[in-house]
């Protein structure tokens, strides 16, 4: 059995492909600080955009990600948000294309860069208070933002250069956790046996993604287990990263990732956080549920959003003001859930 679009996104994947390939010139973009999904979509998307004869490129509000850049057919394709050449392809662009969120705030200054620009937004998130317009392709019941690009290019009949397949390969192995999270369906499942037999090859990306790490990321987590609480009558637990190691170790956000899963597996949590100082002065909060908590729902308490079982948001400092904050609110999220312990 092959993965097929389900029926109820089929008119929005038709939509938004018409779009993109009456493209020459485009402009993608995704959530500050991308992970997996935002950049592999992104990837797959610019090598299939290119393919079709569209000059299409890379401008995110924050650096693109170090470790999914093998992702990107060519590193030319990325421009720095504040350079000239970031400007003039947004200024030329003739439609701008929002990958794995679509909402305003959430891809900052680039806002600005495409306002004029026609849009298309391709997202699996909830409906957020700030919706960016244009051409729509958003479904939550998608396992990724990856899943609906392999929609869009297959509606297409492709084609399928090796970039593409990991590109996507690579946004759905992020947001399933490795395929152990519930949003990985039988449909999902599915969508990756085809992309295997296009020559994807999981043990080799399995190591790409996650088979090596910088030891800063190691050594800072040991600063950071020394914070590590848990709130037993609740269900709660959290770990703060300690903002002077961070600093002193060179350590990026993407050394960040995965880090919210530990408080999130302690015996008898419900709720996850992880707590670090952005360069803002803000806290960013990364909430991640194990119960019958909507963490898209708090995080939206503190203008934030993502998913009902991840989510995350910035919380004015200082960090101890915020910690409090972030407990409190997330008390009385679980007080009115009454969620099951694990």
């Amino acid at each position: 059995m092959s993965y097929r679009t389900p029926e109820a996104r089929v008119a929005a994947v038709r939509e938004t492909r018409n779009a993109l390939m009456a493209s020459r010139r485009a402009v993608l973009t995704t959530h500050l600080n991308a992970d997996g999904d935002g950049a592999g979509s992104e990837a797959a998307l610019a090598s299939w955009m290119r393919a079709n004869g569209c000059e299409a490129w890379i401008v995110n509000p924050t650096p693109f990600p170090n470790n999914f850049r093998f992702l990107v057919e060519n590193e030319d394709w990325i421009l720095a948000a504040g350079s000239a050449r970031a400007r003039d392809a947004c200024d030329q662009a003739d439609v701008a294309v929002v990958l794995d969120t679509g909402e305003v705030p959430r891809i900052g200054r680039v806002r600005d860069m495409i306002r004029d620009v026609p849009t298309v937004v391709i997202d699996h998130h909830p409906l957020g208070d700030h919706p960016i317009g244009g051409v729509s392709l958003r479904d939550p019941s998608a396992c990724a933002t990856g899943e609906l690009v392999y929609d869009v290019i297959q509606s297409a009949g492709g084609p399928w250069p090796e970039s593409i397949a990991r590109g996507i390969y690579t946004a759905i192995l992020t947001d399933t956790g490795s395929f152990r999270f519930s949003n990985a369906t039988p449909g999902c499942h599915m969508l990756v046996a085809d992309l295997i037999e296009m020559g994807v090859e999981p043990e080799a990306m399995y190591e790409r993604v996650y088979g090596a790490a910088p030891l800063r990321r190691y050594l800072l987590l040991r600063h950071a287990l020394e914070t590590l609480d848990h709130d037993s009558a609740a269900g709660i637990s959290w770990m703060v990263i300690p903002p002077e190691p961070y600093a002193e170790l060179g350590v990026t956000a993407e050394d960040l990732e995965g880090l919210v899963d530990i408080p999130r597996s302690i015996e008898g949590t419900n709720v996850g956080l992880l707590f670090r100082l952005a360069s803002t002065g803000e806290v960013k909060v990364s909430f991640r549920s194990n119960g019958t908590v909507d963490v898209n729902q708090l995080a939206r308490r503190f203008q934030g959003g993502g998913h009902v079982k991840a989510s995350g948001a910035m919380v004015p400092g200082p960090m101890d003001q915020a910690v409090e904050l972030v407990l409190q609110a997330t008390r009385e999220a679980l007080s009115h859930a009454k969620p099951k312990r694990r």
